[in-house]
């Protein structure tokens, strides 16, 4: 069959190519892909600087949904043909202090499909059945495909994070996580306010699409002014770095209240002045988050079938996996805002 293969370290090295298809072992299942998303991350992972394990060569991908199509022995929960998606961690260490409080999102050693284990930018994948969640009857492959990056946002927004009703949460951001952050901020009761740049047009015109009508843009409109008017001078009560902008960052600093919550979830491809010493002179609370959690995904697929969370119109590329180089250009220049590549195709 044909994977997206990242074949050695280094920036480039990813190619389609001819790699065994997989059986599931004892505990297992293996899943037919029907829809799989190109991540930020998987970006990094073709240009070497992602600060996480990464073991050429695998195929990579890791957003993904599809249905079950062979079981391993001693699978019993599960059934052929049951549509599903899966977490990404295949196992961790189990021993760290992270592991042992419950949190192994945060283990250092995880590891992850589509990093070391071969993911699912393929036609098939293998995962173990306890890490898999059952696609609601309302969400569809596509969607599900998106159950991975929601629940990221799930953690960050729901675990890390408080938000209270009446909020004002700014995201700095307005690619796919951006959007999501902040539809489940406005779940949560808050008032959002999505900032992007003139480049973000088309972003900011889905974000109006799905009930998200304050949004600002960050060269053309005065955001300071704006935020601060909003909230009878205060600031921001939460601020959602989504971008990995440096600029982004620089501004939540001075945006977000005395006392209030900054929350990153973007990742920059490196290191950048910073100036924390706004944290001290305001007292921000100021968290970062990575991965999911179990429970995350349960609530972020019950989130979409409920219609709280809208991602279906996120997804404004839709490619066959052989057309894999564009999807990553159209990703990477922000052309689309969820680029979804179909596995045998």
């Amino acid at each position: 069959m044909q994977g997206l293969l990242k074949e050695e370290p280094g920036p480039g090295h990813v190619r389609l190519a001819e790699v065994p298809e997989p059986h599931p072992g004892p505990g297992q299942v293996r899943i037919a892909v029907q829809a799989a998303g190109i991540c930020g991350s998987d970006l990094h992972i073709l240009h070497d600087d992602i600060k996480l394990l990464v073991r050429p060569p695998v195929v990579m991908g890791h957003e993904f949904s599809g249905y079950i199509d062979e079981l391993g022995a001693g699978v019993t929960d599960w059934k052929m043909g049951d549509r599903v998606t899966a977490e990404t961690a295949v196992r961790t260490c189990g021993r760290c202090l992270s592991c042992r409080t419950g949190s192994p999102n945060r283990c250092s050693q995880k590891e992850i499909i589509g990093y070391i284990h071969d993911g699912a930018f393929a036609p098939y994948t293998v995962v173990y059945a306890e890490r898999l969640h059952r696609l609601p009857d309302e969400v569809d492959y596509v969607s599900g495909a998106m159950t991975e990056p929601l629940a990221c946002c799930v953690r960050l927004l729901c675990d890390m994070t408080v938000i209270r009703p009446h909020d004002l949460v700014v995201v700095a951001g307005p690619g796919a996580i951006g959007l999501l952050c902040a539809q489940v901020a406005k779940a949560a009761g808050a008032r959002v306010c999505l900032v992007g740049t003139s480049v973000d047009a088309d972003r900011l015109h889905v974000a109006a699409g799905l009930g998200l009508t304050w949004t600002l843009r960050a060269d053309q409109d005065d955001v300071a002014a704006a935020i601060m008017d909003a909230s009878d001078g205060e600031g921001a009560d939460v601020y959602v770095e989504a971008s990995g902008a440096p600029a982004a960052a620089r501004m939540g600093l001075e945006l977000t209240r005395r006392n209030g919550q900054y929350a990153q979830i973007g990742l920059a491809g490196g290191a950048f002045p910073l100036d924390l010493s706004l944290l001290a002179y305001k007292e921000l609370r100021m968290v970062g988050s990575l991965g999911q959690t179990a429970p995350g995904w349960t609530r972020a697929l019950g989130m979409m079938a409920s219609g709280q969370v809208q991602v279906r119109p996120l997804a404004t590329h839709v490619l066959p996996l052989s057309r894999w180089d564009e999807g990553f250009r159209l990703f990477e220049s922000k052309e689309g805002i969820k680029v979804i590549l179909i596995p045998g195709q």
